[in-house]
């Protein structure tokens, strides 16, 4: 017989198991911790969920977010956007070739030197990042709804200096390459 699907533990009973099995543990920052990985998985779950509606996957996300924090006028070069997103040129190749399919980037010979291409979002592009932001935001205000705007500041600064904490002590956790050089 096969086992019984069982439910996933609570926080405080995910935390009890590892006391019993590891005394030496700090609850506290086993709670952080596991309080942070377990949200991280189900916002995950949620913002994918939301990039499927808008029919995009997450690596065409990456490629019109990049673009869009670029600014005006939202433009990069192919290597430029490899190494912001810690991709082979071919994956962002790949990534390029179906946003174009799509009409959601340009891709076009640089005029300032046309051996290098530059690739750009298109309106059709910026409104499909518009709308994926409009989907990330209600779920995100509703995520925050039981904190107040002082818990909220609160929250977004402590998590902020253990972010940093991260970053300092794990400069290549991103992901990326080399960082938004």
């Amino acid at each position: 017989m096969p086992p019984k699907r069982r439910r996933e533990p609570t926080l405080d009973e995910q935390i009890a198991i590892y006391l019993r099995e590891y005394r030496e543990l700090d609850p506290q920052v086993e709670k952080v911790v596991n309080a942070l990985s377990r949200l991280d998985r189900r916002m995950s779950v949620a913002y994918s969920r939301h990039l499927g509606a808008a029919d995009l996957s997450q690596g065409e996300w990456e490629v019109l977010k990049a673009l869009v924090m670029a600014g005006d006028p939202y433009q990069l070069w192919p290597g430029t956007l490899s190494n912001r997103l810690g991709l082979t040129p071919a994956a962002i190749t790949h990534r390029i070739d179906r946003l174009l399919a799509a009409g959601l980037v340009t891709r076009e010979r640089d005029p300032a030197n046309r051996v290098r291409v530059i690739v750009g979002i298109t309106e059709a592009g910026h409104q499909k990042w518009l709308e994926v932001m409009r989907l990330a935001s209600v779920f995100e205000e509703g995520l925050l709804q039981d904190l107040d705007p002082q818990e909220r500041g609160v929250l977004g600064e402590l998590l902020t200096r253990l972010l940093r904490r991260v970053e300092d002590d794990q400069p290549d956790a991103g992901g990326r390459l080399t960082d938004l050089d």
